[in-house]
């Protein structure tokens, strides 16, 4: 019976035309049926009948279904009810039903949602005339004075799946609104129901198909930042589907325990996943330059510019940036932020890497002009908005390590340790004592003609002692440090 309309129909039809009958013989005959018989065969029935609506449709997956079925109950239940039997049961199914008809449209719009987001290209809409200009805006609500003095063709911000997005939960709604009709329900019942389906078609299934177009293993950084920019603008739309259900179910939102849509947490939720995505996409595309790192840790002499491989980072980084423009701030800054953290980061496990067991003066060198040159980055303003340098607080750690290392400063560092004025604050000493070992282990390697420490060849045997001198005073820091 659940397959099609005619099995309901047939099965509704057999009820009416056997208890009209009965009504009529009840009606026309002197003593053939009394009321109180009548009375007990539609209870009896309305059970059974209850019962297998109940089981046969729980199998119903089709809303328009489910939708027919409820008005061939409805007109069964008014035309039952004008011959004088009670069916306030059957509309209390019809409620049960409701949820039922509310997962099939659940179900049939994730597959909608998830069309709209596979097929869109994730590229601003361009439009070339008034009149596509005035059919769009006519579609999703959205008014912007300075598009609107820029010559043909302009571009919105938002890709083509705002509007179709912002049209499908509006359809939704009219299809939850028609299941409302004929229940005998108030206006304030009806926006409730609408409401906490919306809520539901929200949260729960817009809410999925967000998630894991922002998780798919190929999206981009450029579909990533389309996405964000997306959902700002369908969060902003959010109030006018308010609007949308108070004119149609003209319940005022003032009014005491309406349902507020979650719309806005949503598309936050959606927003904040594919920022969160941007800065794991910035970082695999940074740790996949770095892979190309192949630093001469053991090189007598730096050459006079900055790693290819380096250089090819940072035009990425500042082209990715320049992206990033239509981004609200604090996204673009972040994501700056966490990209330069992660690239000095990523060096200094580079310059301590455990395998790198030599390490020369040269290679130092060359390392701080590859520093440069991140700072250099950070000095130019890639995303608008940072105070100052904070930027470039993001590579001070390897930059005072280096520069103690370079100036070969151990008496400022070992004498101003732990004061707040210190020039070398941001050197750990664990650290500091790691690279030192490095330096010695290759100065002691009698093998190369090109020693780290040429220019004092005629006192090495000094300079390893100054270097085992403060390598000691450095492990009494860590260890003092460990202690307190």
């Amino acid at each position: 019976m659940h397959e099609t309309l005619s099995g309901y129909r047939k099965y509704f039809n057999q009820i009416v035309g056997f208890f009209v009958i009965e009504d009529h013989v009840l009606h026309t005959s002197q003593g053939l049926v009394d009321r109180a018989y009548i009375d007990e065969l539609w209870d009896m029935a309305l059970s059974k009948t209850i019962a297998a609506l109940r089981t046969h449709s729980s199998y119903c997956s089709d809303p328009d279904l489910v939708l027919d079925l409820k008005n061939l109950m409805v007109l069964f239940a008014d035309t039952l009810q004008a011959y004088g039997f009670p069916v306030s049961q059957l509309f209390d199914l019809l409620l049960e039903i409701q949820d039922q008809y509310r997962e099939t449209l659940l179900k049939k719009w994730a597959g909608a949602f998830r069309n709209i987001l596979e097929l869109d290209n994730y590229s601003p809409i361009s439009v070339a005339d008034e009149e596509q200009y005035e059919k769009l805006v006519g579609q999703f609500p959205f008014h912007d004075a300075e598009l609107e003095k820029q010559p043909f063709p302009r571009k919105f911000p938002f890709s083509e799946l705002v509007p179709r997005i912002y049209n499908q939960i509006k359809e939704f709604i009219y299809a939850c609104l028609k299941f409302s009709e004929d229940l005998h329900l108030s206006s304030t019942e009806v926006d409730d129901m609408i409401r906490k389906s919306t809520n539901l078609l929200l949260t729960r299934t817009l809410s999925s198909c967000l998630q894991s177009v922002i998780r798919r293993k190929n999206v981009g950084l450029a579909e990533l930042v389309q996405i964000i920019i997306n959902t700002t603008h369908l969060e902003r739309s959010c109030r006018f589907l308010e609007e949308f259900i108070t004119n149609i179910t003209n319940v005022l939102p003032e009014t005491v325990h309406t349902t507020k849509l979650y719309g806005t947490a949503t598309f936050k939720d959606g927003r904040h996943a594919a920022e969160e995505e941007i800065y794991t996409n910035l970082n695999q595309k940074i740790d996949q330059f770095l892979q190309l790192a192949d630093y001469d840790w053991m090189a007598a002499e730096a050459p006079p510019k900055a790693s290819d491989y380096l250089v090819d980072l940072i035009a990425f980084l500042r082209s990715t940036f320049a992206v990033f423009t239509h981004l609200p701030g604090k996204v673009a800054q972040t994501a700056c932020m966490s990209a330069c953290k992660h690239l000095s980061t990523s060096l200094m496990q580079q310059l301590l890497e455990a395998e790198v067991r030599q390490l020369s003066l040269g290679a130092l060198q060359l390392f701080s002009l590859d520093v440069a040159e991140c700072e250099q980055f950070a000095r130019s303003g890639p995303v608008p908005g940072f105070q100052g340098d904070t930027l470039l607080l993001a590579f001070i750690d390897l930059r005072q390590l280096l520069d103690l290392f370079l100036q070969w400063d151990w008496s400022t560092y070992l004498a101003d340790y732990g004061q707040p004025t210190c020039k070398y604050l941001r050197v750990n000493p664990t650290t500091a004592l790691a690279l030192l070992e490095k330096i010695s282990r290759e100065m002691k390697d009698t093998s190369r003609k090109n020693n780290v420490f040429a220019q004092f060849r005629k006192n090495e045997r000094d300079k390893q002692k100054l270097i085992e001198a403060v390598a000691k005073q450095l492990r009494t820091l860590i260890s003092t440090s460990h202690h307190s």
